[in-house]
């Protein structure tokens, strides 16, 4: 998702949150900026969680049309180029039992041609039209497809996307949906069955989350589920999710927004609207009461070790708080893990620590890859030691000015390109209901105090409802992994 760390390896070189914003008041002449005084790293007379707030707005003008599609524009004529991006509130989540990845399968499906762009043309004409960006992405929670082109050819990419949102299946046909399903299957051998470690990710969501649940499977569909559907099951699937009233469209960049809606209403205007789809939205944070322990076997060269909760929902309470823990557990080499695993014992590969955000609820993962044959046990012991500290204690003013500094900079640099922000407008559009929730989103990281951050720590990281992960080097096993045994340990609260 573009709106969560990105750009994080180009700003390293930035020593604080001030040195981001003065770049940032530069950078974004296309976006409301306010830039105050900015807390400088810790001293007695100005604490890291005192620091005032940096306000950037994204200005836009939002409506729906009477078939129910939403429209975001988003005007900025700095660059002759302009970005289009379509959400469909739908993902992985929403897909009945034994219907895994239909939402993934129509991400492919919606490139092979619509009733008026014939198969496998759909690329052909935005290359020609001299695209920089061009793909589609689907994840638990929606699928999205975006576009950038020179601002003379938004017609183009409107007419490309609304022939397909109105008659995707005047075209697709048996052999369509056949040869995408072979794709996707091909693509989930790639990523996950021949990829080192490729399943841990499958084992360890079936853990956290009960059979039934949305975020139990993966995204990326199961090859039996894509066997069994039959054209009345993904025709029917279209016909559900694929409607303009569960649908957002953004257009950002060289517009005239006078101008851009009579084009949005000459090409997305008369497709039918269809019933409005009920959607999952309802926080669910599944049934984790205990600790389970994952013992995994592949066929691969280092030990692995794999802590996953289950957190809050994305923007909910100790969502970003979670984030800070994450950086200060394992972003960075004076990050606390790294430091133990990586420079001071030296018995681990690498390290990383995230705060997964999703709609329905989150997941936080640390991972640890050893170095050949030291100890798992080791490595957990001393994860639980750092994980404990912050239960109890808070981090320092440093590492949480360090963590602001470097989230408020991902966050308001990856402003600088119009694509971003197209995708900005809708995530926060479909998570929040505000597409210019963005200077909120800043507040709400600039907010955090020390002391929030130990208490993320301490009631959302419990040592007893949590999927412990051993992956162990065996050879003969499968490279991806397989799940040699789950047992459940302490007992939650």
């Amino acid at each position: 998702m573009f709106a969560r760390k990105l750009l994080r390896a180009r700003l390293r070189g930035l020593p604080s949150r001030a040195s981001a914003v003065c770049v940032l008041a530069a950078a974004l002449g296309a976006m409301s900026v306010v830039v105050p005084a900015v807390a400088q790293p810790s001293s007695a007379a100005q604490p890291a969680s005192a620091s005032k707030r940096v306000e950037v707005t994204l200005p836009f003008e939002k409506y729906v049309l009477p078939n129910g599609l939403e429209v975001i524009l988003h005007e900025d004529r700095r660059t002759p180029i302009v970005a289009v991006n379509v959400w469909y509130h739908v993902g992985s989540k929403d897909e009945a039992a034994g219907k895994n990845g239909f939402a993934h399968l129509f991400e492919h499906v919606m490139f092979q041609g619509s009733k008026n762009v014939g198969e496998d043309l759909f690329f052909k004409y935005l290359e020609r039209a001299g695209a920089s960006e061009r793909n589609g992405t689907t994840n638990t929670d929606r699928t999205n497809y975006f576009e950038t082109v020179p601002s003379n050819q938004l017609g183009l990419v409107l007419w490309l996307e609304s022939d397909r949102m109105g008659w995707l299946l005047d075209h697709a046909d048996e052999k369509t949906f056949a040869s995408q399903r072979d794709v996707v299957k091909n693509e989930r051998r790639q990523r996950y069955e021949n990829a080192p470690y490729g399943l841990v990710s499958q084992f360890v969501n079936a853990a956290l989350f009960p059979e039934g649940h949305p975020y139990h499977l993966l995204t990326i569909g199961t090859p039996q589920d894509l066997d069994a559907a039959s054209m009345e099951d993904v025709r029917g699937f279209f016909k559900t999710y694929y409607v303009p009233g569960n649908a957002t469209l953004v257009i950002a960049g060289d517009i005239d927004k006078a101008k851009t809606k009579p084009l949005v209403e000459k090409y997305f205007g008369s497709i039918p609207a269809g019933a409005k789809p009920v959607v999952k939205t309802a926080a669910d944070p599944g049934d984790l009461k205990s600790e389970k322990r994952l013992a995994v076997e592949a066929d691969v060269e280092l030990p692995r070790v794999q802590i996953a909760w289950v957190t809050p929902p994305f923007f909910a309470k100790g969502d970003a708080e979670l984030d800070f823990v994450a950086q200060v557990l394992a972003t960075g080499k004076s990050s606390r893990l790294y430091k133990r695993l990586v420079h001071d014992l030296q018995i681990a590969q690498d390290v990383y620590a995230r705060q997964a955000s999703s709609q329905l609820a989150s997941t936080f993962h640390i991972m640890v890859t050893l170095k050949r044959d030291q100890s798992p046990e080791k490595v957990l012991q001393i994860i639980d030691e750092e994980v404990e500290k912050l239960r109890k204690e808070a981090p320092t003013e440093d590492e949480l000015t360090r963590a602001k500094a470097r989230t408020l900079s991902d966050m308001v640099f990856q402003m600088e390109e119009v694509t971003a922000r197209a995708d900005t407008l809708n995530m926060y559009n479909q998570y929040t209901g505000d597409p210019g929730y963005l200077s909120k989103d800043l507040a709400r990281y600039e907010g955090v105090k020390l002391a929030d951050v130990q208490q993320a720590a301490a009631t959302l990281l419990p040592a007893t409802r949590r999927v412990v992960t051993v992956v162990t080097p065996t050879k003969g096993a499968p490279k991806a992994g397989r799940l040699v045994s789950s047992t459940a340990g302490k007992q939650g609260k």
